[in-house]
Formats: C-alpha cells, sequence, structure tokens
C-alpha cells in the first residue's frame, strides 16, 4: 500500500515574513524561517556581525522530529516579545544537530560540564570566538515551574555583558580549557577481562522484571544487546541470552513499538516500555534491524525475525526515498501533539475492527475505556491509548475462546484495518533530508537482515542506497559528504560518515559477494585514516582541514548511536582478516590501545567498541568460500553459514574477481574435485575443508569460539 501524500518538510509559507533561515536546506532550519528572531545560520557572517555589533551569541541547536524544540519554538522563538529582546541582546544563530554533529557535540559537552546534564533544545550564550560562558536546555518564554524564561535571563546576561564582561570571559575562558582538555590516552592494555567487566556491569544493572537496563527513561541501545549476544556466544552464559531475550521481547511488545505501521520510537519515558518519546529515527530502526536478526540467529524464535521484518517494512514504505537512500526520522507531533498520530479510542477500534473481533483486539492490544495516554504520560489526549501487547497472544486467545493461530490471523486482519483507518489523519512531520551516516547504518542491517532471512529484496534496497550515497554524496576530489537534500549535498564528511557507511559497504559484500563494495569500504577507510587519523591512535571526528571549533574531539562513547571509533574498530579488523592486508590490524591495534583507560574505566558505556575487541582478541574464524558464484553448489555452502550466528567470524567468495592479499593456507584457487568448497580457519588452525553444507554446520557450530 502506498503512503498517504505528506505535509511540506518545512513550515514556512510565502504569507509570512521570513528571515535568514529562508535559505537553508535543513528541514529544522526551514521550521524557524518564520520566527521574528532575526536567526542566522552557522557561519562567518553572523560572527561578523557579532564582533561589529560587540554583541555576545545566542545559539540554539535542535532537529526537526524534536518534540520539545517544537514547544520552545511555538512558545519562545514566535512570541514577538520574546525575539524583540534576543535580537537586541544577541546575534541569534540556528544549527541543525543532525547536520553539524561537530558544532552540536561540542557545546553539549559545554552543557553537560555546566549543569550536569543536556538535551535538546540546547540553548548555548557566547561570545563571538564561539566559547561559552551560560549553557542550558529548554527555556520557555517566562519563568515557570522553577525553571528561568527568557524575559528575565535575556536581560539578566545582557547587564553582565555590558557591566562585568570580565566574569563572563572567565567562565568562558574556565570552560575552553576544560573542553580542551585531552581525554588520557592508553592505560593497561584491553583484554578479555575489559569484555567480562562490561557483561557484569550490565548484569547488574539489568532490570529483571522489565528487561532492558537501568531505569526511565529507558533506551533501546540496541548494540549493547549485540554485545551480549557475542558475550553468551563466547561464554556459554546463558544469563546474557535471557536479558537479550527479555528486553527485546519487552520492547515488542510494549508502547515503543508501533503495533499498527511498525517500527520503533526514539525511547521509553516509562521503565516499563509502555510510554514512547514518539519520534521515529532512522538509526534506531537499523541498529534494532540488526539486533532482532542477529537474536533471531541465535535462537531461532520467529518472534525476533518477524519484527526485523516489520521494521523494514516500516523503512521501505515510510522512510525509503525516490533516490533510493533513507530519510532522516519522523516527527513525534503532529497536529500540535504529540503523538497524536499513534494513539486510539476504544471508540475508534470499534468503529474500525468488525464487531465479533472487537473484544479480542481490545484485549490484545490493552486498550482501556479512560485510555492509558494521559493517566501515564501526563498526556492532554484523553482516553486515548497507547497500543501495547502486555501479554502474549496465545493468552489473549484463550480468554477468547481461540487458538493461537486464529488469534494471530484476527489479530493482523485488525491491524491492517487500523492502518488503513490511519492514513487519513494528519501524519507526523518527515525529515526528509539524506545522512551518509544513518544510510550507513541502515545499508548495514538490510544487507544483515538479507543474509539471514534469505531475503534478496532487502540487499537490493541496500545496494541503491549504497550506490545513491558513493555516487551523489561526494566531493569532486571523491571525499564524503555528510548531507543531500532536494539534490544539493554539502557538509564534508565526519568520522561517522565514513566509518558508518564502511560497515553497510562490508555487510554488503558479505550478502551479495559483490566485490565493488567491498573495493569502497577499502577506499573509504584509507580516506578515514589519511583525514581522521591521529597519530597517537584513533580517530577525529572532523578531518584535518576542518573547521576547528574550540577543539578537535575524538568520541569512543557508545550511546543511543556508537561512535565512530567504535564501528571503525570492527571496521578495520573485518578488513585486515577479509583481505589479509596486516597494516588494517595495525592499525586495529593502534586504536585499542590510544582508548584503553577510557574504556577500562568504563567498560559497559562502549558496548560496540567492545564488539571489535573481541574479534581482534580472537579465536576468530575465517571462512572462505571458493567455488562459481551464484551456482547451486557454492548457494548451498553459503546459505548453510548465514543461517548461523557467526560473531568474530568474516566470510569471503573466492570466485572471479575476488583475490585475496594473503591466501589462507590450503585453499586453492579453483574448487576441490569441481566442487564448491569451504575453508574454515579458526585462531591458528585450519579445519578440513569441505563441500558438505551439513559438515560445514556442525563444523562451525562446534564449541563456543564462534
Amino acid at each position: 500500500m502506498s503512503p498517504p501524500p505528506r505535509p511540506p518538510s518545512d513550515h514556512a509559507t510565502p504569507e509570512l515574513p521570513v528571515n535568514r533561515l529562508s535559505g537553508e536546506r535543513s528541514p529544522y532550519l526551514l521550521q524557524h524561517a518564520t520566527n521574528p528572531v532575526d536567526w542566522y545560520p552557522w557561519g562567518e557572517e553572523a560572527f561578523a556581525r557579532a564582533r561589529a555589533d560587540d554583541k555576545p551569541i545566542f545559539l540554539s541547536i535542535g532537529y526537526s522530529t524534536c518534540h520539545w524544540c517544537h514547544v520552545m519554538a511555538h512558545e519562545s522563538f514566535e512570541d514577538e516579545e520574546v525575539a524583540a529582546l534576543l535580537n537586541d541582546a544577541f546575534v541569534c544563530i540556528k544549527v541543525d544537530r543532525e547536520e553539524r554533529p561537530d558544532i552540536d557535540s561540542i557545546y553539549m559537552a559545554a552543557c553537560q560540564a555546566m549543569t550536569r546534564g543536556g538535551g535538546w533544545p540546547l540553548s548555548i550564550f557566547m561570545t563571538a570566538d564561539k566559547v561559552p560562558f551560560y549553557a542550558t536546555t529548554y527555556l520557555p518564554p517566562r519563568a515557570r515551574y522553577g525553571r528561568a524564561g527568557l524575559v528575565e535571563l535575556v536581560p539578566r546576561i545582557r547587564g553582565v555583558w555590558d557591566t562585568d564582561r570580565a566574569a563572563l570571559h572567565d567562565v568562558g575562558e574556565q570552560m575552553a580549557k576544560t573542553l580542551a582538555r585531552t581525554p588520557r590516552s592508553g592505560g593497561p592494555p584491553l583484554e578479555r577481562a575489559v569484555i567480562e567487566e562490561a557483561f557484569w556491569e550490565l548484569s547488574r544493572r539489568f532490570d529483571e522484571r522489565h528487561g532492558g537496563f537501568g531505569n526511565a527513561p529507558k533506551f533501546p541501545t540496541p548494540h549493547t544487546l549485540m554485545f551480549l549476544l557475542r558475550y553468551w556466544r563466547r561464554s556459554g552464559n546463558p544469563r546474557a541470552l535471557t536479558m537479550v531475550e527479555q528486553t527485546l521481547t519487552a520492547m515488542r511488545r510494549g508502547g515503543m513499538y508501533d503495533h499498527v505501521g511498525f517500527g520503533f520510537h526514539r525511547y521509553s519515558t516509562d521503565a516499563r516500555w509502555l510510554v514512547p518519546h514518539f519520534e521515529k529515527m532512522l538509526y534506531d530502526q537499523a541498529l534494532l534491524i540488526m539486533a532482532y536478526t542477529e537474536a533471531f540467529q541465535a535462537t531461532g524464535n520467529s518472534l525476533f525475525s518477524d519484527t526485523a521484518r516489520e521494521i523494514i517494512a516500516y523503512v521501505l514504505r515510510d522512510l525509503l526515498l525516490p533516490e533510493g537512500a533513507f530519510a532522516s526520522a519522523e516527527d513525534a507531533d503532529s497536529e500540535g501533539e504529540e503523538g497524536a498520530f499513534y494513539l486510539w479510542t476504544e471508540e475508534e477500534i470499534r468503529a474500525v475492527v468488525p464487531h465479533d473481533d472487537v473484544p479480542f483486539v481490545l484485549q490484545a492490544f490493552e486498550v482501556r475505556p479512560e485510555g492509558n495516554f494521559s493517566a501515564e504520560a501526563g498526556g492532554t489526549a484523553e482516553r486515548r491509548n497507547i497500543l501495547h501487547r502486555a501479554r502474549p497472544l496465545a493468552e489473549v486467545g484463550v480468554a477468547s475462546g481461540i487458538s493461537e493461530g486464529e488469534a494471530a490471523s484476527r489479530l493482523e486482519a485488525a491491524r491492517a484495518a487500523l492502518l488503513t483507518a490511519r492514513t487519513i489523519r494528519v501524519r507526523p512531520q518527515r525529515d526528509d533530508k539524506i545522512l551518509a551516516d544513518w544510510n550507513g547504518l541502515m545499508i548495514a542491517a538490510l544487507a544483515k537482515a538479507a543474509a539471514a532471512l534469505g531475503e534478496p529484496l532487502y540487499a537490493d534496497a541496500a545496494r541503491r542506497a549504497a550506490e545513491f550515497i558513493l555516487t551523489s554524496m561526494r566531493a569532486a576530489d571523491g571525499r564524503l559528504l555528510h548531507r543531500w537534500r532536494d539534490g544539493d549535498v554539502a557538509i564534508h564528511g565526519f568520522a561517522d560518515d565514513y566509518a558508518f557507511l564502511g560497515w553497510g559497504l562490508l555487510e554488503l559484500y558479505e550478502a551479495t559477494f559483490d566485490t565493488a563494495f567491498l573495493t569502497a569500504a577499502l577506499e573509504l577507510t584509507e580516506r578515514l585514516v589519511d583525514r581522521f587519523g591521529d597519530p597517537r591512535g584513533g580517530f577525529f571526528f572532523t578531518s584535518d582541514d576542518a573547521e576547528t571549533i574550540i577543539m578537535r574531539t575524538k568520541d569512543v562513547y557508545d550511546g543511543a548511536i556508537p561512535s565512530a571509533n567504535s564501528v571503525a574498530l570492527g571496521n578495520l579488523v573485518r578488513l585486515g582478516r577479509m583481505t589479509g592486508d596486516g597494516r588494517w590490524e595495525a592499525h586495529a591495534r593502534t586504536l585499542a590501545s590510544a582508548v584503553a583507560a577510557r574504556v577500562g574505566a568504563a567498560p559497559s558505556a562502549h558496548t560496540l567498541l567492545l564488539m571489535g575487541l573481541d574479534h581482534l582478541l580472537g579465536p576468530a574464524t575465517e571462512i572462505v568460500i571458493v567455488g562459481t558464484p551464484g551456482a547451486d553448489d557454492t548457494n548451498a555452502l553459503v546459505g548453510a553459514v548465514r543461517g548461523l550466528f557467526l560473531p568474530a567470524t568474516v566470510v569471503t567468495l573466492a570466485g572471479e574477481g575476488f583475490h585475496r592479499a594473503s591466501p589462507l593456507p590450503g585453499i586453492g584457487s579453483a574448487p576441490a574435485d569441481g566442487r564448491a568448497t569451504a575453508y574454515v580457519c579458526r585462531g591458528e588452525t585450519c579445519l578440513n575443508p569441505t563441500s558438505d553444507p551439513r559438515a560445514l554446520i556442525e563444523a562451525l557450530r562446534a564449541g563456543p569460539h564462534a
């Protein structure tokens, strides 16, 4: 079914006066193009104006699908009195954090250092030299709930600027020194003990009742679950697998999942995964596809494979753009209310679902006559419900006197009817800019799912996205560009762009064995090393010729999105094992050494990096299949490998067009006895080659060291 028409991606209209943001391409900046605030985009024009007028700068950072960014825009930036105060006291700059993550990371670090908190919208007050002296997040127009308002705050800052500017400069200089402080490099070498410690940290924080880690709010952090799957496969410890299964099941049943249209919302505001923050982000869908796919490989549980397929169905239906790549996100709000698109009253469901199925559907989706959204979340949507599945379907079926199979069939019919009914609602805005890094994650997810679930269409979608980025998001000198929208490509790529797209290309190579993708991954990684590399090891976020804002950061922390260094570590190990070129693994070891102190201080905050470390430390597995690409005997061996959960493993097809720099011992240039042959080496030991898919499966399943 085709998606319904969408509202425009920007909120500017010809009837309203526009400010300097009207010429930008970012949907977030265009949302503010009709504000009475005299916004500037980030650039020298704004800083020159601040110096000429002897004014400080008000920097506001957010993104287009951010609920509280919308709230602050409507309450504060559309308020004529507030706008007049801001325009008089400051030069005002608006930044889209997704377009300029380099700017956001610097000033978010400043906010966290000053306030011990952070978030968006991010509000920074700074000098024309880009040095912050005051930071906070959401600011209402006038004071309330114990929070200062702009009407009170702006005159105070203006007064200090005019009468005691030295005090502000002192604060700024101290903050600049804090931000520029180089994180400690080196430390004891990272050994397997740090992986063990990360597991125990997660185990202690695990929510035994609801799944997930810690208290509310809860973010999915799928890479943490992927780390635990690897720990379980390596150690055999069943608790690691239990934590993964319980968390993935709870998230899938909870309100954080869109049970009508599929896909996950950004995070849960409560501990039991019921009340989501309703925006949908491309990166969350990608990482969750990978986590559910790997969980299916590890357990065979069809709930996990079904969930991966459903997320992909959502992505291909609602986020796929005509160019072949993917939009960044969908908003939390529609019609001025967060979650309105996703909430249902009992009466709305009764009007859509066949009469005889209504009691069962209401039970299955835990619908209350009084609603659950306003009671749980303080929402204003009276009697509306967040659909969720607190009980297993079989249990609901028994209560309704029907079999599990019949229950599944009826619920799917009801879901389809609700989806059709939902198409007449006003959709949340879609941020349709294409980001190279987030698309790299989705390419990796689609390729991984294509291989594991036997779905070539997923690989085709990944291929189209990869080809678009590799051909349409490059500068004249070949370097990667970060953002594309409406034919305009801009902003030199960050380390995330190179690392995440490299990950996608490696997964796409293993899903298709098209060596063009392996070649492209090698080229991107060469550029990452050349332009972002730190001689001490690891990678800076910005290239060696990028704008410097106070400092050059080198991120390692794996938050909602993993860091470039974490992804790069895994890429480097895989490239070394795939090509036989030892310099890639040497780069990986140098990176691991450089970040050892930070990782060792908080192992569970670096779970994706620890996935790469696990592969680096080994024992690891290398599989080379020698055969004719596309032939039945070759496909049988490839299929045997893809059906298994095999972390710390690389798979290459030594067919026509692929030449490994350093062949594994005993591998010939042609299949043994004219039949496709699999060669498997684990650690320092190579197994007997085989042409029998069953024997290959048995060999790969043996032992914990996959």
